[in-house]
């Protein structure tokens, strides 16, 4: 579907939108003087709106973004103040990780709360065991919508597989799936 139509759609709303679209088109193919004026009407405004739409996901996909770093810098620098900006308080958190004995991935997964990541970047912190400033931080994020999205964080430790929920307009981590560093 072209995006004039998908954001005309948007703008008036499903069914009627295209019903609203049909109708100037009949109404611009009556009457030809006219058609060009309606057209560029109904351009603009599908312009505007895509652009507004557009700039609205951007936000949102920023802000998403600046969730997952809160989420790397609090466990790599040690700040709790970053994770408890980005998790959420019934956050849950479980994965696998690497047996140093047997080199293979626990088969039970491991569990950490909101409390016990808070704990962590509290350890990391009074130990000085921050991590390597070359160590990995990469984000991706997969999708946003207006209350939920999902995101990728790659860490020292492996990766996350986080989903987030938009809570009073504050993007928070509710759950993360992680498994340590692939087997070698």
């Amino acid at each position: 579907m072209p995006w004039c139509i998908r954001c005309l759609k948007r703008l008036t709303g499903g069914l009627i939108g295209r019903l609203f679209f049909v109708y100037l088109l009949d109404k611009c193919l009556l009457n030809n003087r006219n058609m060009k004026k309606v057209l560029l009407l109904i351009l603009g405004l599908a312009l505007v709106t895509h652009l507004h739409g557009q700039q609205n996901a951007d936000s949102e996909e920023a802000k998403v973004r600046a969730a997952c770093v809160d989420y790397i810098e609090g466990f790599y620098e040690g700040d709790e103040s970053k994770l408890k900006r980005s998790l959420s308080p019934d956050l849950l958190k479980f994965g696998y990780w690497k047996s140093r004995n047997s080199g293979k991935y626990d088969s039970k997964a491991q569990q950490m709360t909101y409390d016990e990541a808070l704990a962590y970047a509290r350890n990391v912190k009074e130990k000085e065991n921050f991590a390597k400033p070359d160590a990995p931080r990469g984000i991706e994020i997969y999708h946003v919508s207006e209350k939920i999205a999902s995101a990728k964080v790659s860490a020292w430790w492996g990766f996350d597989y986080m989903l987030l929920s938009k809570e009073e307009g504050k993007w928070m981590i509710k759950q993360v799936l992680w498994q340590g560093p692939p087997l070698k």
